[in-house]
């Protein structure tokens, strides 16, 4: 479980560059350097587009990815995108979407100022905190309520892992750099699993990511949020485990 540079216990860059496909071009030297001539990659979050970089350039190593984030938009050249889509999912594609419209204030903080925000959040543990578990109880399926998924220490333990290391701002840079560099997008050939979790920030329909990746497995989940791993970890590794062992 590799963290990316400028998160958590990794190093932070000291160089600007380190958009999502420079991340994923460490983790497959990584891979490679530890040995590995065959693996697997799951991911959500920058994780998602991390494993998907890794799925289009190490795709003779790589034997499948699991994603529980797949925000895609229509296939290019199609007059009628919404064609052929059932109306329940062209609905939660939109109720999504519009919801995350008052959602990316912080994203673009942090796509465009950065080193800014940093100043004030590795000043101050209470702003840290408050930035973070913010969206731990937004973003999840809490329903308000945020200790109904996490305990105190859990948060706890998320925020001070960024705060022992001082490593919010080199963390947030890589929102500045992606918007700079939008990299590969081309249609992903090897095995795709996609777990779909219903307060999950984005969820784009089901023929969208269809046409931008080999999609061999598709979960509806119950219940769960962006942080599905941490919310309901039992579904999320059940689906995990079930698409990787048929790659074996």
């Amino acid at each position: 479980c590799p963290s990316m540079a400028g998160f958590g216990f990794s190093d932070k860059p000291s160089e600007r560059g380190w958009s999502v496909d420079r991340m994923g071009a460490t983790a497959k030297k990584l891979m490679a350097r530890l040995g590995y001539g065959r693996y697997a990659a799951q991911g959500g979050d920058w994780g998602s587009a991390v494993a998907s970089w890794l799925a289009r350039n190490d795709a003779e190593r790589v034997a499948g990815v699991h994603l529980s984030l797949v925000a895609v938009g229509p296939p290019e050249g199609v007059q009628h995108p919404e064609q052929g889509i059932p109306e329940w999912e062209v609905k939660r594609s939109k109720d999504r979407r519009e919801w995350w419209n008052g959602e990316n204030a912080y994203g673009n903080i942090q796509g465009t100022k950065p080193q800014t925000l940093g100043y004030g959040l590795n000043d101050s543990p209470t702003g840290l905190a408050a930035w973070i578990i913010e969206k731990w109880r937004t973003w999840a399926d809490t329903n308000g309520d945020i200790e109904s998924r996490f305990t105190k220490d859990e948060l706890l333990t998320n925020v001070m892992i960024y705060w022992t290391t001082a490593s919010i701002t080199s963390s947030t840079r890589i929102y500045y750099e992606s918007r700079r560099n939008h990299g590969d997008r081309s249609h992903v050939r090897v095995p795709t699993a996609v777990a779909i979790f219903p307060k999950e920030i984005l969820i784009s329909p089901r023929k969208w990511v269809e046409a931008a990746y080999n999609v061999q497995q598709w979960t509806e989940m119950p219940r769960g949020g962006h942080f599905a791993a941490m919310e309901e970890p039992e579904l999320f590794l059940a689906d995990v485990r079930t698409f990787f062992r048929t790659l074996r």
